[in-house]
């Protein structure tokens, strides 16, 4: 992956976030990716409110690329939108018994858009935290690392620990972190302070 800064023409700087191809990349651009363009540029046509959130958001900020899904994030009264515009692009809308996500298929590519996070409403006000950044050719608002990182934390449990997993991901995201605002939201959640405890250890958070 390759970050640069092009002029925009009010003078603000906007990152772009391109591949790099590898010896054994695949010169044709991933379901993935595909999926992600189409399901941000629908809602930006539609004027749907967004943001990018989970592994590609944390992708964006430095992270090892998700292999998995899309994460999107909509504020509550947003859902039936969200749903109709992407239904509309050629996704294949799924309604899961969870309450707080429904599901966008295209083909065997997975966008999940998120309303609630770590069972709290989404707001409106938390995706305007998002930032504008050209993401493989199309702008999208991308939320910040702090937010997405004590949703992850807060998904530590006993049925699932793997700090093998999140460790290159909070390393390579460490700097953009607010620590005082990601201890308080982890306050009393004992997986998530083992994890930090760990980060402590390792120097992650000096």
């Amino acid at each position: 992956m390759q970050d640069v800064e092009c002029g925009h023409p009010h003078g603000k700087k906007v990152s772009i976030i391109t591949a790099q191809p590898s010896a054994t990349e695949p010169e044709e651009e991933s379901e993935l990716r595909l999926a992600l363009k189409r399901s941000a540029s629908a809602l930006k046509a539609a004027e749907v409110p967004f943001a990018l959130g989970g592994g590609y958001a944390l992708w964006v900020h430095g992270a090892p690329e998700p292999e998995h899904d899309v994460d999107l994030v909509v504020a509550e009264p947003d859902v039936p939108a969200a749903a109709e515009v992407l239904g509309a692009a050629g996704f294949v809308i799924e309604r899961p018994p969870e309450d707080w996500l429904f599901k966008a298929w295209l083909g065997d590519s997975l966008v999940d858009v998120l309303h609630k996070l770590r069972g709290i409403p989404v707001t409106p006000e938390l995706v305007d935290t998002a930032e504008e950044v050209e993401v493989l050719g199309v702008r999208i608002p991308v939320l910040p690392a702090t937010p997405i990182m004590v949703a992850k934390l807060h998904a530590l449990s006993e049925h699932y620990a793997d700090f093998s997993a999140m460790l290159p991901v909070f390393r390579a995201v460490r700097e953009q972190l607010d620590f005082d605002e990601l201890r308080a939201s982890v306050a009393d959640h004992p997986f998530a302070e083992a994890f930090l405890f760990l980060a402590d250890r390792l120097g992650l958070t000096g």
